[in-house]
Formats: C-alpha cells, structure tokens, sequence
C-alpha cells in the first residue's frame, strides 16, 4: 500500500477484479483497474477511475464492488465528487492528470517509482501462485483455482476426525467419487435408487518434501473388512458396526455409512492414517471437463459402448461434459471389460486432466479459472479440517509443489475372489510390499535415486554365524505374542539358539530398533538380514558389550511378524500396475 492507502494495480487480489458495472447491474471481469468494464459504451457515464486514484476519501461514494472501479453515482458525479471532496490533493496526482509523468527539471521525484509492467502470463502467474494445486477428484480430478468468496459452495461431513489443513511430513488425502444419483445433473445414471457407494476411490500420498506422489486406486469391488463406524448426523452420534467380506464400495451410503467410514477402512487395510477427505459425484466430471475446455484421451482403438454412450474413433479426442463422463465410466468396450479397466482409464483421464490444468492455457485464463473454481468447490464435500475456502488455498499452496512428473498412478493389486468371479480379493503377497512402501514415503516415480555419499559395497560388515548371534527380544508395540513368535522362528528356522524372550518392553515404539555395541556389528548385521531391518533400525552404542552381554531387539508397531521384511522396497513390485501422470502416450486397449 502507498501512504494514501490506494493499493497498487499489481497486489490486487483476483476477487477484486470482479467489478459492478452501473449500467448493467451485474459484476464483470476487469484485468486492469484503469479499464472501465467491458460492457460500457464508450462516453457513457463517468470515465473509470485512473491508476491509482480508486481509494476511498471523506467526502467521496465508492461503489459496491471489491475492485475499486467505477463510484455508484458514476453517471458524471464521480469527477464531481472527487472535486468536492475536502481531501487535498498532492502535486502528484495533478501531474499525473496533466500527463506529466517525470519528475520536474533538477528536481527529484515525489511519487514511488513504478514496479516494472508484468506480462499478462506473468501477471496471471503471480495472482494464482498462491491458490495454485491439485485436488484429485476420483474419475475426474485436477487442479482447482480456489477464491475466498467461494467458501459457500463447499459442503462439509465431520467425521470424527478433523485435522490440520496443512502440516510438516507427508499428506494422504482420500479422493471419493460416488455413484450417488441425486443431485443436479445426475439423475439418469444406473440404479436410480443407488444411496451413493464409494464407486470410485483414490488414496493420494504425497511425500514430506514434497518431490512426489502417489495416487493409489482401489477397486470397488475388493472384498475387505469394514470397521465399527461413528457418524455424526444432524447433531446425533452413533456407530454403525463393522461387516467382513464385504465389497468396499459398501463402506460408504450402505446402512448410512459417511466418509468417515471410507476413510477408517482405508486406513485398517494400508495401514496408513489419512489426513482429509474429498468426495465428488457424476456432475463433478461433466462441470471440470467443461471449465477447462475439453480433456484430451487416447484409444488404441474405436470406442462404441452402448451401456456408457461412448463412442470415441481410434487416437487421440478430446472429450468433455456427457462425453467425459462417459470415458471415465465405460468398461464394457476396452480391457478385460472388468472394473480394473475402467480404473486405467480414469487414471488416464486424470493425468490428462491435471496437464491441462496446469498448462499456460489454462493458468492465463481467468474466466477459465473462474469457472473451474466455481465448478470446483460446488462439486467438493469435505472434512471439517479443510470445510473452507481458505483451507482448501492453504493446502493447494502446500501440494502445488509437487512435480507432474513424479505423480504415480498405481492400484492396489488384486487377484479373482475364487468364491465369487463378480468380485476380487486383495494380493497380500504384492499389496503388503506397495504399503509398506508408501508408508515408508517411498516414491513410485521413475527417476533416478540419489546415492548417498559412503555406502559402497566394500564398507559392509561381515556377518556372524547363527551360533553366535546372541539377543533379547521384547515386545514394545507389535502383535500380542510377537515376543515368543520371533524367538521360535529365530531358534527354529535360523539356529540361533542364543536368542531369548524378555517380555514386554517399559515403553511402545512406532518402529522396530536393534540396539547393539561396536563389537557386536557382525551379530547386528546378521540379525538385519535375517529380520530385514532398515539401516534407520540399527543402533550402535559407544562402548563395547562383554563376552555374554545380549544384543536388545525390540519390535515395534511396524513389525508384523518374523520373516516378514520391515524393510520397506524403494522399488515398485513387481506386478504391480502404475503409470506417470506426465506420460502422454498411454491409450485404452
């Protein structure tokens, strides 16, 4: 701001730009503030204010709109009313009115000087930086312009849980596209009676430093476990009691489960503790697709379907509004016809979606940005710990920094349910490896690791004999009996016949750690390979233990039983289905 309190034209904020127009009524787009707007004829009414001269003053009416353009009595009494006013005015503004924008002869200049005159791509750039981010909406998503004064559009489901919209480490949002037919603009879907399931559903993590993420899908028709629920409806509090061997999709509207319970289910079956929830149905995808002028998709072949009314040639097209809808829903016509088809689509479709939002054509575009925000927050139901505009801002800032390609598509690898072909079982064998992963913020991204400095091969320590490997093991937050289990399986399996139980633990650790002193490397580094313990596990005291002095093992809440690797792969397993959101050359089979 200047000492006059007149802000300058290059800190507006974008919702300021919306200005009413007298002789209309109505609130229009103005980009520059010394532009009258875009409806006036030319010599009607007062000229808009000039630069800088928009601020209100005793004596002066300023009009209603947030931008500081045209007064309310801008019909020839906006001059008048300036000259009235019992503000003096400084020598710099009568300059300025004169045209005389230099500083007298041998004089200095009394006004600040003028920040250089950004490019409309600059200047639309810098307005956005700091709502720019990416929201995925399942079967849709992008990238959403969010505004203050928007905050109403967006609904909200407390779900027991609310917290921080931003935070220190890594974020895992829940993404829920529900089936649900009521509601404008989707009436005429499926099962007209449908309460609304969670037919399609995204777990995104994003990393602590922000460098990648992963958007992990998981089939709707997975058949799992869903725990006790309580809900908050209408001011009353109950819980719905858990089912097992239910399909997934039934964990949200069956027996009035909300998002909460999605998120519980979730969080039981990877193990990893969500941090929000956003949840869009049908119209999302036909009201985003529109906002940004069309999505482009690939065939590898003709698309006709006549269950989605789908009907795409072989290539590339670009599809939006019913169409899109329509590409995010068929299955019949690509793949296997199967659910796991129509997820490479919409994770398709959602790669697409985010380039185009995030592309200069999009980003120099304000009432393309208008619209995708308007479109945006009416589509979203959220939690309560991001229930506002202005959180919804805070952690799109916060998510913009990951790079598009870093962002991996992945799903939850599942085998055929041999009870019932309609549906499939989780693939324990590929899924624990991916969760653990995740959980261990592991990218999936296809790039290159950073090897850090001093961990070649020749540094290894050599391992001690299994008669040698003497420990005490005791349990400080794994599975009631992970104690006695671990002892067998190291005297049974490994012939380490010097390992005993030593009970419980004084406190509960979140990960598993091996204490050891230096003289007992060689046990330690046996006794890693065996468990597979991460480098992050092993602590080495600093004096040496005596002859019969035990190592101190103590299993914490990562441990999930002996012979199962608590070291997390840096690597995607093998079989696991995944693709870059950059990639554009990904077509449907």
């Amino acid at each position: 701001m200047d000492a006059q309190g007149r802000g300058r034209a290059d800190d507006i904020d974008p919702a300021d730009q919306w200005v009413l127009n007298p002789n209309t009524g109505n609130y229009e787009l103005r980009l520059n503030p010394g532009d009258a707007p875009a409806s006036q004829p030319a010599g009607r009414g007062a000229p808009a204010p000039r630069r800088g001269t928009g601020a209100s003053r005793p004596g002066s009416v300023r009009d209603a709109g947030p931008g500081g353009g045209t007064g309310q009595n801008g019909s020839g009494r906006g001059a008048a009313a300036r000259k009235d006013s019992d503000t003096r005015e400084l020598p710099a503004q009568r300059d300025r009115r004169a045209g005389n924008r230099s500083a007298p002869p041998g004089g200095t200049s009394n006004r600040r000087k003028r920040k250089p005159r950004k490019s409309a791509k600059k200047k639309a750039l810098y307005w956005t930086s700091g709502t720019l981010g990416f929201v995925l909406v399942a079967g849709c998503g992008g990238a959403f312009y969010l505004y203050q004064q928007l905050n109403g559009n967006i609904s909200k489901v407390d779900v027991g849980k609310e917290n921080p919209a931003v935070k220190d480490g890594p974020v895992n949002i829940l993404v829920i596209g529900t089936d649900a037919r009521s509601g404008k603009g989707n009436q005429g879907y499926g099962d007209a009676g449908s309460v609304g399931h969670a037919d399609t559903t995204l777990l995104m993590h994003i990393s602590k430093d922000r460098s990648n993420a992963t958007a992990l899908s998981i089939p709707r028709d997975m058949i799992t476990d869903i725990p006790d629920c309580p809900t908050n409806k209408d001011g009353t509090t109950k819980t719905i009691p858990g089912e097992r061997n239910v399909r997934f999709n039934t964990s949200l509207g069956q027996e009035d489960r909300d998002p909460g319970c999605t998120w519980r289910t979730v969080e039981k079956m990877t193990g990893l503790s969500i941090d929000h929830f956003m949840m869009a149905d049908f119209n999302a995808v036909k009201e985003l697709s529109e906002a940004v002028d069309g999505v482009e998709v690939c065939a590898a072949k003709p698309i006709n379907d006549p269950k989605s009314h789908l009907h795409l040639p072989a290539g590339k097209s670009v599809v939006k509004g019913e169409q899109a809808l329509a590409f995010v829903r068929t299955r019949h016509s690509v793949g296997t016809g199967s659910d796991l088809s129509r997820i490479q689509l919409q994770q398709q479709f959602l790669g697409s979606m985010i380039r185009k939002m995030k592309s200069g054509d999009t980003l120099t575009s304000v009432p393309k940005l208008y619209d995708l925000a308007q479109a945006a927050t009416k589509a979203l139901t959220v939690d309560t710990g991001i229930g506002s505009a202005g959180k919804l801002v805070d952690l799109a800032k916060d998510l913009s920094r990951v790079d598009i390609k870093n962002i991996t598509f992945a799903t939850v690898p599942v085998l055929d349910n041999p009870k019932d072909r309609a549906t499939v079982v989780l693939d324990e064998a590929k899924a624990g490896p991916l969760f653990q992963m995740i959980r261990a913020d592991h990218s999936l991204s296809k790039t290159k690791e950073k090897k850090s400095k001093g961990t070649s091969d020749d540094t290894k320590v050599p391992q001690a004999p299994a008669d040698k490997v003497r420990v005490d093991v005791t349990n400080g937050g794994g599975p009631f009996g992970a104690a006695q289990e671990t002892v067998d399986w190291l005297q049974n399996t490994k012939a380490a016949k010097l390992s005993t139980n030593a009970g419980n633990a004084p406190t509960k650790l979140a990960a598993t750690r091996l204490e050891y002193a230096p003289n007992q490397a060689d046990q330690a580094a046996t006794l890693a390979a065996w468990m597979g313990l991460p480098k992050s596990a092993l602590k080495k005291t600093t004096a040496d233990a005596g002859p019969k002095v035990p190592m101190k093992l103590i299993l914490g809440k990562d441990f999930e039983g002996p012979g199962k690797s608590i070291e997390a792969p840096t690597k995607t397993p093998d079989g696991v289905q995944n693709v870059n959101a950059d990639d554009q050359n990904i077509c449907a089979k």
